[in-house]
């Protein structure tokens, strides 16, 4: 199964594409989570992460370039193209990918972006893969030491992970794998593909009733029910889904969740929680029977208009990633 087909208007691509236009080149302020194996390591988040060091934090740039990527893709000519290209350019170096390579080969950070940052890495190498944008091959393969490393260290990561992690942030595992699959399938990784498929059918069909009325907690911006509903609905047939979910979730609960304060860095979390809950009511709603769509279509409606007004905020603390979950809203990651 496959996810719900919508598209960008160029009017949203216009509007998404602004926030990482100004924010990938934007080095302060900065969240960084580094692993420091010595004192030659305390360097600035540019020459640390040459390619990937704006956008607040390591993860949020990789997916500002996935979204800035997407939109020009699905929208050539937008404003600011001549810009947003000449970034690329200055970013997507054979040097500065080997930087990022080697800094995450070190000694020490084998769990470091582990499994978000890796995932969104390879979005971003699929969204390269399928940009026909003349030097978006070379821009792909300044970044190939670090998607090979990660394509070699997932299997592994699943093998001695026992159970997998449910949380609504960014050690979720469900996420990771979708994205992960999803670069798989554009990619042609038929290993990869294989290895997600049984980790996800060893680990999440056996699971029944969840507890999804305890969602969410506070600076949740992934439903753990909903990514994994999303990612059995992505492999198993229409059939087998349908049975599963019925079982998984018979009730779905969801209501949008009130954000308090923007301006709270973790309780903005919450918009992106309504965005990341709208693109997997829908891509559940497409692999469903029409008899059940409707439903599932309205939440996922009604979870996008309480948060996707607010990407422009003023506030950093959302603007540097919200944007990127207002895209997987409209179309997910549909190719």
């Amino acid at each position: 199964m496959t996810e719900a087909a919508s598209r960008l208007s160029t009017a949203q691509a216009a509007r998404f594409a602004a926030l990482p236009l100004r924010n990938l080149a934007t080095e302060y302020p900065n969240s960084l989570a580094h692993f420091l194996i010595g004192p030659a390591d305390v360097q600035p988040p540019r020459r640390l992460h040459p390619v990937f060091y704006g956008s607040y934090d390591w993860h949020s740039a990789v997916h500002g370039w996935w979204l800035l990527a997407r939109c020009l893709r699905r929208h050539p000519g937008l404003p600011g193209t001549d810009k947003a290209l000449a970034l690329f350019a200055s970013h997507f170096t054979p040097e500065g990918g080997a930087a990022e390579a080697a800094y995450m080969q070190q000694p020490g950070r084998g769990t470091w972006e582990r499994p978000y940052g890796w995932g969104w890495l390879l979005a971003l190498a699929a969204e390269l893969h399928l940009w026909p944008q003349p030097e978006a091959k070379a821009w792909r393969s300044a970044l190939h030491p670090l998607e090979n490393h990660i394509v070699r260290a997932f299997p592994g990561y699943l093998a001695k992970l026992t159970y997998p992690i449910r949380t609504g942030t960014h050690f979720n595992t469900a996420f990771g794998l979708i994205l992960a699959l999803h670069y798989a399938r554009i990619c042609g990784n038929a290993d990869l593909a294989q290895s997600i498929e049984g980790y996800a059918r060893s680990k999440f069909l056996p699971d029944s009733d969840y507890p999804a009325h305890y969602e969410p907690n506070g600076d949740d911006f992934l439903s753990g029910a909903l990514t994994e509903a999303l990612l059995l609905a992505m492999l198993l047939s229409a059939a087998d889904f349908a049975s599963w979910f019925a079982r998984f979730l018979p009730r779905p609960p969801f209501a949008p969740a009130i954000v308090a304060d923007r301006s709270d860095a973790k309780g903005v979390h919450l918009d992106g929680l309504n965005l990341s809950r709208a693109w997997c009511l829908r891509g559940i709603a497409a692999a469903l029977p029409d008899s059940q769509r409707s439903a599932l279509l309205d939440m996922a409606a009604t979870h996008e208009a309480a948060s996707l007004p607010f990407l422009e905020s003023g506030e950093y603390g959302g603007e540097h990633w919200l944007a990127t979950f207002a895209a997987l809203a409209v179309e997910g990651l549909a190719d």
